[in-house]
């Protein structure tokens, strides 16, 4: 689990990108522009930004300037834009950025580049190995000692694990007199809060169950009024 800060205007952008990566178990604050950026960025290091180029007040390439300047740039910080030239991403990149994202951005690239950013900025120091000298005679009785055990014959297979029982269509009485649309939306709702229990709660899962890309899937169940954490919590 990370904190991520996701700066842009556009409030669709803040939701959709909170809602992602709230989802694979981060911590997500949002911005709306440069200035609420940098107070957020005075209260403390996020281990990663999302930080849109084209915003009213101030750019992000000149908010990357600023903390470059002012020795705040500690943190990986992505660029994201949909109207950006190469030159634009590229002196983003000169100045620090660690990636750049075009709109619309595709998930498997935000997660991939998320996943990278984290990871970079949290590859911990390795330690000077400590050598203690030992006498000779020693060594054979201690390479006796560390000899590896008699391995049962199930050591080493994998555990099946139980996948838990998919429970019954919620039990919903669905009438047939309501008018199309209200029954399909009905039907469809029944059927993602059924995945959605079934596979706790998994957004990534789900997609793959019912055969949705991932942002569509957010999309269905907000249009749907279905709060997958809620859901899964009632399962």
């Amino acid at each position: 689990m990370a904190n991520i800060l996701v700066v842009d205007d556009e409030m669709g952008i803040r939701e959709l990108l909170s809602e992602i990566l709230g989802d694979e178990g981060h911590v997500v604050m949002t911005a709306e522009n440069a200035q609420q950026a940098r107070e957020m960025r005075a209260q403390g290091t996020p281990d990663l930004v999302l930080l849109d180029i084209w915003m009213p007040d101030t750019d992000g390439v000149t908010l990357l300037k600023e903390w470059q300047r002012d020795g705040l740039l500690t943190m990986p910080v992505i660029m994201m834009s949909g109207h950006a030239t190469i030159d634009t991403a590229v002196e983003a990149t000169r100045i620090g950025a660690l990636n750049f994202l075009e709109k619309p951005i595709a998930l498997q690239k935000l997660l991939k580049a998320v996943q990278q950013g984290l990871t970079r900025n949290q590859e911990p120091a390795r330690p000077a190995p400590v050598y203690q000298a030992r006498p000779v005679a020693a060594a054979a009785p201690d390479l006796q000692h560390h000899a590896p055990a008699a391995v049962p014959p199930s050591a080493g297979m994998p555990v099946p694990q139980a996948h838990p029982p998919a429970p019954e269509a919620h039990g919903f009485g669905l009438s047939f007199d309501l008018p199309l649309r209200e029954a399909r939306d009905a039907f469809e709702r029944a059927y993602f809060e059924h995945h959605l229990v079934r596979e706790g709660g998994s957004m990534t899962r789900v997609a793959e169950r019912t055969g949705l890309e991932r942002t569509h899937l957010y999309r269905k169940l907000k249009q749907l009024g279905v709060e997958p954490g809620k859901v899964a919590r009632k399962g």
